[in-house]
């Protein structure tokens, strides 16, 4: 493996306990009161392409500008006050960089969320690309093209590349750009589609041991 690929919320930081908890008792009711909506159903897509699936499929009780104005307001909280960063994340990257094995962030957040965990946690710099799907004109996670854009942007092929993940649309994502998955099982996530993933690991130390493992 050439590059690895990691996925912010859920593997980097453990806010997905945080989203989904402000998604599906907070904002969810609101938006579509009527629906009981599956936690797996909209998880790891893109916070806007979750508005507009509600939308689509259900029908929405609040704007798009609210929406977006309560996620915003949430994100500050949820990254500068309450994650933690996968342990030993720091050293994980310096060993990959002796190797000569490129990284990336690989996100479905918006750069400034993402900015408040680099800063947070002193990842500046740390990773050789930073990507959001805001940065491509294509549809979010299940759809491959955010990892297809970070494999380009490291000059190596999706097929070299490594993917962390731990949402079934990332690990499907992942899957369909033809990259190896490692699935990060959290607490968040219950009953996940794994079938796709190359790997599913539990823990920090399994994420760490099963990546240098597959760039060795």
């Amino acid at each position: 493996m050439k590059a690895v690929l990691f996925d912010m919320d859920g593997v980097l930081v453990d806010s997905e306990t945080y989203w989904s908890t402000f998604e599906h008792e907070e904002l969810f009711p609101d938006a579509v009161p009527d629906e009981d909506i599956d936690r797996a159903e909209t998880s790891g897509m893109n916070f806007r392409d979750v508005y507009d699936y509600l939308e689509t499929e259900y029908g929405t009780e609040i704007s798009r500008s609210e929406w977006i104005d309560r996620f915003d307001a949430a994100a500050e909280t949820v990254y500068t006050e309450r994650v933690s960063l996968l342990d030993g994340l720091h050293d994980l990257l310096e060993e990959l960089d002796e190797r000569g094995v490129h990284t990336a962030l690989v996100s479905s957040s918006p750069h400034h969320w993402i900015e408040q965990v680099l800063e947070r946690f002193d990842l500046e710099g740390s990773f050789d690309r930073v990507v959001s799907a805001d940065d491509i004109d294509a549809p979010s996670k299940p759809n491959p093209d955010v990892f297809e854009h970070a494999a380009a942007e490291l000059d190596v092929s999706p097929e070299n590349s490594l993917v962390v993940e731990d949402s079934e649309n990332g690990i499907e994502a992942a899957s369909r750009a033809g990259t190896t998955v490692v699935a990060y099982r959290i607490e968040a996530h219950d009953d996940l589609d794994y079938s796709s993933a190359d790997h599913v690991v539990e823990t920090p130390a399994e994420v760490r041991e099963t990546v240098l493992e597959e760039v060795r």
